[in-house]
């Protein structure tokens, strides 16, 4: 088995406030409404959470606002692009969080052990992952976990979606928008 690309990468508070825009499972076939939606919310990054495709799409998001992405399973000649990355977000006097980015991380609603012993031994309380294309945000284990789910083609009846996290000094919020209409995304009543 091949040896597992790991990267850090350290982003800083503006203003006292960070921004950053979550993606994944493009397939290379972003949501066309999907530049015109992030750019909406002028973030200060952008994280791809695998299952990239075309790299172009990574080249598309960086028009908006520099991108960091992590590979997923169908990336398989994405060279240059790590397995996983950890995020240091940080302010002047230190840092906030840190976030890892992974692509694989959940079996259903639960955070799989592997990416748990991961996110612990990089200091991260954060996990975003892609992969299942189903949005939510939970806690597992001790961490929290955000998918931000798909912005490729739509798969069964998923909704087509992307992320945000704000990130301020004083608080960390986060969000799924519906890239089909640009509105909050909020799960709807189970039926």
């Amino acid at each position: 088995m091949a040896q597992r690309q790991h990267a850090q990468r350290t982003l800083k508070l503006t203003d006292g406030k960070l921004r950053i825009v979550t993606v994944a499972d493009t397939h290379s076939r972003p949501h066309p409404q999907t530049i015109e939606r992030i750019r909406a919310l002028a973030p200060d990054h952008i994280l791809h959470a695998g299952d990239i495709g075309e790299l172009s799409v990574l080249v598309e998001l960086a028009d908006v606002a520099p991108v960091s992405a992590v590979r997923g399973n169908i990336d398989t000649g994405a060279l240059g692009v790590p397995d996983t990355m950890t995020i240091d977000v940080c302010d002047g006097d230190g840092s906030l969080i840190k976030l890892l980015l992974i692509h694989i991380a959940v079996y259903g609603p639960k955070l799989r052990a592997d990416a748990a012993k991961l996110a612990r031994k990089e200091g991260a309380t954060l996990v975003v992952c892609g992969h299942s294309h189903v949005p939510f945000a939970a806690r597992d284990k001790g961490l929290t976990v955000f998918n931000p789910g798909s912005i490729g083609p739509r798969r069964f009846q998923l909704p087509i979606v992307f992320g945000h996290i704000d990130i301020s000094r004083e608080r960390i919020d986060v969000r799924h928008i519906d890239c089909e209409t640009g509105e909050r995304w909020l799960p709807g009543p189970m039926v």
